[in-house]
């Protein structure tokens, strides 16, 4: 057997491997988009702190969950389907930076006004009003670092959930190891996924991952 064909096997060896390895990369990418991150992060405070939303009843508090995800998730999702339908951008899947400015202002519109809601709940927890205001900052440094480089969305999401877990944990004072562990192992999964399928560069990964986190930081501070 001569060289040649010993490495065509193996290439031919690894071909189910990479396709299985991008499936699931891809899964992750879809599952732990940016615009589903709110929506964890009031699911987890449902789980873990239920008593903070003791103000309220099981329906309102429906009501709430489902607000979270119509205003963070929905429609700023099908913003970007209609800026795709009417040829405003090339892609659903805003592959150049001059494709995301339009959807970061959107973005930054929904997070400000929950960030605004949030606030003038009383019934709602502390922590849901800081992680708002960290990622309406978040959204904005996106949108700043996209004038220079594509900074990677799934990485600000990543970085500023697992962030927002672990100063919950300090807000609270409460030892919530599991979550933590959990958050920081979705980013660190999330990252490396984007990696593997997407053309972001590994500064723009890692520059996402700090900014998502710094983001959360600056607002746990400002309200905290």
């Amino acid at each position: 057997m001569t060289p040649e064909s010993v490495y065509k096997n193996d290439q031919q060896a690894e071909q189910p491997k990479n396709i299985l390895l991008r499936f699931f990369s891809k899964l992750i990418s879809y599952v732990f988009h940016p615009l589903f991150i709110p929506t964890y992060f009031f699911i987890y405070l449902m789980q873990h702190f239920p008593y903070e939303f003791a103000g309220i009843t099981e329906w309102q508090l429906k009501m709430r969950f489902f607000g979270v995800f119509w205003l963070t998730a929905f429609f700023p999702a099908f913003a970007v389907f209609l800026l795709w339908r009417l040829k405003f951008s090339e892609s659903i899947f805003l592959r150049t930076q001059k494709e995301r400015i339009v959807p970061y202002i959107i973005t930054m519109f929904f997070y400000w006004w929950m960030y605004y809601l949030s606030r003038n709940f009383t019934d709602q927890p502390q922590a849901l009003k800081f992680f708002f205001m960290g990622v309406f900052i978040a959204s904005v440094i996106g949108l700043i670092s996209n004038s220079f480089f594509k900074i990677s969305m799934h990485a600000l999401g990543a970085g500023g959930f697992a962030a927002a877990v672990l100063l919950t944990s300090f807000y609270y004072e409460v030892a919530n190891g599991i979550p933590v562990s959990i958050a920081l192992v979705i980013a660190g999964l999330v990252c490396t996924a984007r990696l593997i399928v997407s053309d972001h560069t590994v500064k723009e990964i890692y520059t996402g991952l700090f900014a998502g986190v710094l983001a959360q930081v600056i607002a746990y501070i400002a309200m905290t």
